[in-house]
């Protein structure tokens, strides 16, 4: 192995990196709401049952992002739910699917958030309702909901169906608006990606097979580029920049990935009204 190829292997690839960030839709999370925002520098609000999460400053700046943190701090936070500190993370920072990304991806990540100009923004706190904001009964959550580790691909199924299962289930996390959560926020697996109430209380739609089977390839090529349904609407606020910050940002083969694995799910009728 050559010194560049060694090196590359040890501190990660960020200009890919860049890409699974985009795979990933970080930026829509830890960018302000707002015009001229300052990317990956925190800000965005997220309102639940439980309060409104502010996501964090992710930037190399020392003292307001996560410049002192380790690559194996990275690492745990996305694959444990842990502060470097040893504090639970909330999850609405969605690690219950992040801790299936792969180690060669994490790396790569890693590698791509070192490269971010730093903001000396600070991180804006959480505003809670009590007992909420109590980091110590994330653990008992997490013993209940959260199972950690890589994705495992399934020996049944296509390589296209297993990309795209990875992209939609770990790095897309498709799953933490489309699929309905118990009153505790648990992910009810049941019903996975068959829509209902998303985490700010708004509809969000079943993308099982059962409402997806009207709409050929072609059509669901579209929508994820363009944000068209093939009857000229267009998608509401919160995918379309879904859409435009992470679907349409797919390579072609990535995104006929994730329609291939959307076909393969279980067909799931939609919530009862």
């Amino acid at each position: 192995m050559s010194a560049g190829a060694a090196r590359a292997q040890t501190e990660g690839d960020a200009k890919r990196g860049a890409y699974l960030a985009k795979a990933g839709g970080c930026v829509a999370c830890h960018t302000e709401d707002r015009k001229n925002a300052i990317p990956f520098a925190g800000g965005r609000a997220l309102k639940t049952p439980f309060g409104t999460f502010y996501g964090p400053n992710i930037t190399p700046d020392p003292k307001a992002g996560i410049g002192r943190w380790t690559e194996k701090d990275f690492h745990r936070a996305m694959r444990e739910g842990t502060r470097p500190d040893g504090a639970n993370l909330f999850p609405a920072f969605p690690y219950t699917s992040f801790t299936k990304i792969t180690d060669a991806d994490l790396k790569d990540l890693w590698a791509f958030l070192r490269t971010i100009p730093p903001s000396d923004k600070a991180s804006r706190k959480h505003d809670l309702q009590a007992p909420f904001g109590w980091r110590w009964l994330v653990t008992p959550w997490k013993w209940l909901y959260f199972r950690p580790g890589p994705f495992k691909p399934d020996p049944a199924a296509s390589r296209a169906v297993n990309r795209g299962a990875y992209l939609v289930q770990a790095l897309g996390h498709c799953g933490e608006c489309h699929t309905p959560r118990n009153f505790l926020g648990g992910s009810r697996q049941d019903r996975m990606l068959a829509g209902g109430k998303g985490p700010e209380g708004k509809g969000v739609p079943n993308i099982t097979p059962t409402k997806l089977k009207k709409w050929s390839d072609d059509d669901l090529k579209e929508f994820f580029q363009t944000g068209i349904t093939p009857d000229n609407d267009m998608a509401n606020e919160t995918m379309s920049e879904v859409i435009r910050d992470t679907t349409s940002q797919l390579t072609p083969a990535d995104l006929a990935a994730v329609i291939a694995y959307l076909r393969s799910i279980p067909a799931l009728p939609d919530a009862p009204k």
